[in-house]
């Protein structure tokens, strides 16, 4: 009884929802009835092959039915398998063959929301360490300064041998917390495309000694030798000059804190379509497996070390997603105690 039930609910299930191809069977009967009308002469054999026709028709309705069921039925199971993580690979995703065309679009479409979520897990991820790290960084400078102050309000400020000294620190922490903001606002309108940038031809000599020149009591101060060579007078490169000081800067500052002793140089390499921007170093080197992580935020190879000489960790960051808006990229060599070498490319 229970396996007559189901045939019979299945067979109306099918013929009523078949009733959205009913319009199709209905014009496709009506010249076919009319013509068995009038080629059949005998009136009863007309009707019956009509009814014959009729019947045919609801049939092939049901069986046309059917099989779109079936088919709507493999679709919404794929679908509820991939809402409920049943599928861990695109491969594991088979529908019939007659569904093949709709197999690789769900299997794109897995392969598109598979990523979008891995994607929003490693920004969470990334969003979570950021925080993290920005809370830490801000807290060093803060209780620093708070440490000085109330050391100076409990008496220290009447003490003439630390009470200079105490302002000085507290002044230098002040510093190093401005510097930490800016570069954070730097890098959120980076990342958030917000960064306005403004490219046009300027000769790379003239701009190179400028920025060098700058730097040169920074060296002189722990006895290094900042030297550039300079590039052919004419040589016009292409990109925005604000953004590329804040580079130079970053780079050269970095060469000059990292090393004790030896040189820091800067140079351009003329090539075919290009002028290549170098800085290099004679200082403590980059360990090989740091290399490819110098660039994210707030990481440090040497915490202590790179603490000692300062910075807020987000300028190779900074770096790295300005040099990439020009088209290029920023590339490093390394080796410990041999020194550093940083170079990105400019059109011409």
């Amino acid at each position: 009884m229970d396996t007559v039930l189901k045939v019979l609910n299945n067979f109306k299930l099918n013929f009523f929802s078949g009733k959205f191809y009913l319009i199709e069977v209905i014009l496709f009967d009506i010249p076919i009835s009319f013509i068995i009308y009038l080629f059949v002469k005998n009136s009863s054999t007309a009707f019956s092959l009509i009814l014959i026709l009729l019947f045919a028709s609801i049939l092939l309705l049901y069986y046309i039915r059917g099989k779109r069921n079936k088919e709507l039925n493999e679709i919404k199971r794929i679908i509820n398998g991939i809402r409920k993580n049943e599928f861990s690979d695109s491969n594991e995703i088979r529908l019939s063959d007659s569904l093949s065309n709709i197999q690789e679009d769900i299997k794109k479409m897995f392969e598109k929301t598979k990523n979008d979520i891995e994607y929003l897990k490693k920004l969470e991820r990334i969003r979570t360490e950021f925080l993290a790290n920005v809370s830490h960084e801000l807290r060093t400078p803060i209780f620093a300064i708070q440490g000085y102050i109330e050391t100076l309000l409990n008496g220290a400020i009447n003490d003439s041998k630390v009470n200079t000294y105490f302002l000085e620190k507290a002044n230098h922490h002040t510093l190093s917390l401005s510097n930490l903001l800016n570069d954070l606002i730097d890098i959120s309108m980076i990342e958030s495309g917000e960064m306005k940038m403004s490219f046009r031809y300027f000769n790379i000599n003239d701009y190179l000694s400028s920025v060098v020149n700058e730097l040169k009591m920074m060296a002189e101060e722990k006895n290094i030798s900042l030297i550039y060579y300079p590039a052919n007078e004419r040589l016009q490169l292409f990109g925005d000059k604000n953004k590329l000081k804040q580079v130079m800067i970053n780079l050269i500052q970095n060469a000059i804190k990292y090393t004790e002793k030896g040189k820091v140089e800067v140079l351009v390499v003329e090539e075919t379509k290009f002028g290549r921007i170098i800085v290099k170093d004679s200082g403590y080197g980059i360990p090989e497996n740091d290399l490819s992580r110098i660039f994210e935020r707030f990481y440090r190879v040497d915490k202590a070390r790179s603490r000692a000489v300062g910075g807020t960790g987000l300028g190779l960051a900074i770096v790295k997603h300005i040099v990439e808006a020009h088209g290029s990229r920023i590339e490093v060599k390394s080796k410990i105690d041999e020194g550093s070498e940083f170079s990105f490319k400019l059109k011409k």
